[in-house]
């Protein structure tokens, strides 16, 4: 297994990706990073999100020297370790081989839940806002460098948080503790300037909410829903369970 001390967060938007990054943050002796690449993705592909200039103003936007930065910054502190929550489909012209040196783990949600939600803020969203291609992409490149990457969905870490991050913790090398399950509400120093468009939810939550479907799906975005779902279907064959089963490992087809 590769040494845990860097443990790399592959994720879609709208996915409960910062809960768990506050979750983590509640282990002793772990830090934790907000999005670095996002500065990166905005100057290079254009995407007009929500407060777009402050964020390219506020970061490094060149992705190879933010990885190397912080790959530099965990070799500097033998012992201690680093979870970096990542959008997936921020990789974008990046020089992957730092995956090798980080655990790297999934976090994917059912597009019938997600889309609704990440269309209020990208109302154009296609299914590369999603990053669930990406996410099956570099599951893939990982599973070619011999590594055997977790996957969560979001829907079965809230139906049982305890069970689905105790699992996570013991395929990753990570001591569990309850501690993860819940936290003080409001912002984090480690928030990136982006929060106040999307961290309303979280900055009042004090622990991982309880799972609530969607009821009525917009039939505008059928179509999106569509070109989501297999990639979805993949990944989520091996996700964790919140019965603290999880499936095959075997890698997904193309």
């Amino acid at each position: 297994m590769t040494d845990p001390q860097l443990i790399c967060l592959w994720s879609g938007p709208r996915n409960v990706s910062t809960a768990l990054m506050y979750s983590f943050r509640e282990l002793p002796g772990v830090d934790v990073v907000d999005e670095p690449l996002y500065g990166h993705y905005l100057r290079l592909t254009g995407a007009d999100h929500p407060g777009r200039e402050a964020v390219i103003a506020a970061m490094n936007c060149n992705g190879n020297d933010v990885m190397q930065k912080l790959l530099d910054r965990q070799r500097q502190s033998p012992g201690a370790r680093l979870f970096v929550k990542h959008m997936a489909h921020h990789l974008v012209d990046i020089d992957t081989a730092f995956l090798k040196d980080a655990v790297n783990v999934f976090l994917i949600r059912d597009p019938k839940d997600m889309l609704p939600s990440l269309t209020i803020q990208v109302p154009h969203a296609g299914l590369a806002d999603t990053g669930l291609k990406r996410q099956c992409e570099l599951y893939d490149e990982l599973v070619g460098y011999g590594q055997e990457p977790p996957v969560l969905d979001s829907r079965e870490l809230l139906l049982d948080p305890a069970s689905v991050l105790a699992e996570l913790c013991g395929r990753i090398g990570v001591e569990y503790s309850d501690a993860m399950l819940e936290w003080e509400p409001g912002p984090r120093a480690e928030d990136g300037v982006w929060a106040p468009h999307w961290y309303h939810a979280v900055h009042q939550s004090t622990g991982f909410s309880a799972y609530r479907a969607k009821t009525d799906f917009p039939a505008h975005l059928e179509p999106l829903l569509a070109d989501c779902a297999p990639w979805y279907e993949q990944l989520y064959a091996r996700a964790i369970r919140a019965d603290g089963e999880h499936s095959e490992s075997a890698r997904p087809s193309q």
